[in-house]
């Protein structure tokens, strides 16, 4: 796996690295979810498969509860069977052009995880590419958006470490080069850097 990279923010860190989402022991990773919680495909079934049957009868408990959840909006669960004690699970905007406010959509998917993440004391959440699957949204879009939102966050003390675990290689090198643009050469990253 790769080690990733590090952008300090104020006392903050901002990390993107390649991996399995499902193996990070962060506080919380995030689950881009569909509107029933159920599971679903990539990373949604992955997340769902390696927490267990347990992940799914809570978020039964949500739905059933609260109805389905919006894109835009986040709720949070217990881990499971996870290394990460929490899924913040996430419902991203479906790409219709630009023009259907998906980009405010998404942006409230970020803000809303790293919300949850403060009101949780949680110090470490890391992210996949919402939205960027069968929703479809375009990645060298998406990842600018996303990198502000969670440099937002980090600046206003809403974690101590936050990033993005991308599958693939060439998704990890958009959002190294989108983080790039965005903050500048990375730093050489602390032994704790990494989750």
């Amino acid at each position: 796996m790769s080690p990733g990279l590090v952008w300090r923010i104020g006392g903050a860190r901002l990390f993107v690295r390649r991996g399995d989402l499902t193996r990070m022991a962060a506080d919380a990773i995030v689950n881009a979810a569909n509107s029933s919680l159920l599971g679903g495909g990539g990373v949604d079934g992955a997340i769902h498969a390696a927490a267990g049957p347990r992940l799914l009868a809570a978020c039964r408990a949500i739905v059933a509860e609260h109805g389905p959840l919006p894109p835009g909006r986040a709720v949070i669960t217990p881990g499971f069977d996870l290394p990460a004690r929490h899924v913040i699970h996430t419902v991203g905007p479906v790409w219709r052009g630009g023009a259907a406010n998906e980009p405010a959509l998404l942006a409230s998917c970020y803000d809303q995880c790293l919300a949850l993440a403060t009101a949780h004391a949680l110090s470490s959440i890391a992210f996949p590419a919402v939205s960027c699957g069968v929703y479809g949204y375009p990645i060298d879009l998406a990842a600018p958006l996303a990198l502000s939102r969670l440099a937002a966050g980090l600046a206003a003390g809403r974690a101590a470490l936050a990033g993005m675990v991308l599958f693939s290689n060439d998704a990890f090198t958009v959002w190294a080069r989108a983080a790039h643009a965005l903050l500048g050469a990375p730093g050489e990253p602390a032994k704790d850097d990494i989750i």
